[in-house]
């Protein structure tokens, strides 16, 4: 599973520098000039997820492979990005391509970084994002509303599924206009299906990134311009990950075994990327399995609520199509038997059919014949 998070943010409110931070050789080119990522920069992460290790070890697997996740910088938008001001429509294209938004709002005062609106106001920065991702999905409802009314459906499922776009996309248009996101909107899984392919800004989820000062991370609660995000993310029904991009920057340049030294020392456990990473796969439902021999460890990504074969597909459909069962035991269970061969042996290794539900951080093993 790919999984694509677009970083986005109003000029100079630490969004490249976060990017660059979070992402091993991020390129962006993070200076204090609004337009200095034209193209939008991309990075693979791993997940970080201290359950893989273990496993590689019990197995003496040659080595383990992570989750991975797929970070998107995408160029700083300012108001009238809908009508193409900035850098406007090429901002608006890149981010359709995403599954979630992560949006970046500054929660700092720095009189040497300076703000695009002239000073530090996080309601207006998420009101003025949120407004041109409101603008650019009406404009393209508007458009498809156009093409609905002419009812060129051959068939009776393409008229019902017509019909299903047009009431649904209706109700979303009259959302918008209360300033409200698409995601609010409560549609069928048949009317989600038929409106999917207009790829809505507003209906991907959205995680608000409060970016402090480094000297406020610890206590970043009873930062004001935090607690006016988190109220509104409240409202937006939005995740919210409070982080500093600086503090971020600090780690990348220090050794593997003195960033949690340096972490400590400012109040805090882990670094923003586990936060970031742990709020998106929350905000999408997201679950981990894993698969784990001599020959490797390896952490998959799937939808809470997947079948075991939907699982294996994951890895190949192959796996999916000759699906017979899967030997499953849970990671807790592995870790005490301390391998596959001793969770057999004390009946802690089951055999899931086809109907089973994948649980969080199952390790598996797939029989399949094609």
């Amino acid at each position: 599973m790919s999984l694509k998070a677009g970083i986005v943010g109003l000029p100079n409110v630490g969004k490249s520098t976060l990017f660059n931070a979070v992402v091993e050789n991020g390129k962006a080119q993070a200076a204090n000039f609004p337009f200095c990522t034209i193209e939008p920069n991309v990075g693979i992460v791993a997940v970080p997820d201290s359950r893989l290790n273990v496993l590689s070890e019990l197995s003496k697997s040659q080595r383990a492979v992570p989750a991975s996740i797929e970070f998107v910088d995408i160029a700083g938008l300012v108001k009238g990005a809908s009508q193409g001001e900035g850098l406007g429509n090429k901002f608006l294209s890149h981010i359709r391509e995403v599954d979630s938004i992560l949006q970046v709002v500054r929660c700092f005062d720095d009189n040497d970084i300076v703000h695009v609106n002239g000073n530090v106001d996080p309601k207006s920065d998420i009101d003025v994002i949120n407004l041109e991702l409101v603008f650019s999905d009406l404009d393209q409802i508007e458009k498809r509303l156009e093409k609905l009314k002419k009812g060129k459906a051959k068939d009776s499922h393409s008229k019902l599924k017509e019909e299903a776009e047009k009431s649904a996309l209706e109700r979303i248009r009259e959302a918008l206009m209360d300033g409200k996101p698409a995601r609010s909107v409560a549609l069928t899984d048949f009317e989600k299906d038929a409106v999917n392919h207009l790829c809505l800004l507003t209906m991907k989820p959205v995680i608000y990134v409060a970016n402090v000062a480094e000297s406020e991370l610890a206590d970043a609660g009873n930062n004001p311009y935090v607690k006016e995000v988190m109220n509104l993310a409240s409202e937006l029904q939005s995740g919210l990950v409070t982080i500093s991009a600086q503090v971020e920057s600090e780690l990348t340049e220090l050794p593997l075994e003195e960033r949690n030294e340096f972490l400590k020392s400012l109040g805090v456990s882990e670094s923003g990327l586990g936060n970031l990473i742990r709020a998106t796969y929350s905000l999408l439902g997201l679950r981990t399995y894993f698969t784990s021999g001599e020959k490797e460890s390896k952490a998959w990504t799937i939808h809470a609520g997947m079948t075991a074969p939907q699982a294996a597909g994951v890895i190949h459909s192959d796996f999916e199509k000759g699906f017979i069962r899967a030997e499953t035991v849970s990671y807790d269970d592995f870790v005490a038997a301390g391998s596959l061969a001793v969770a057999r042996e004390k009946g802690l290794l089951r055999s899931e059919g086809k109907d089973y539900i994948v649980q969080e951080g199952d390790v598996m093993l797939f029989r399949f014949n094609v």
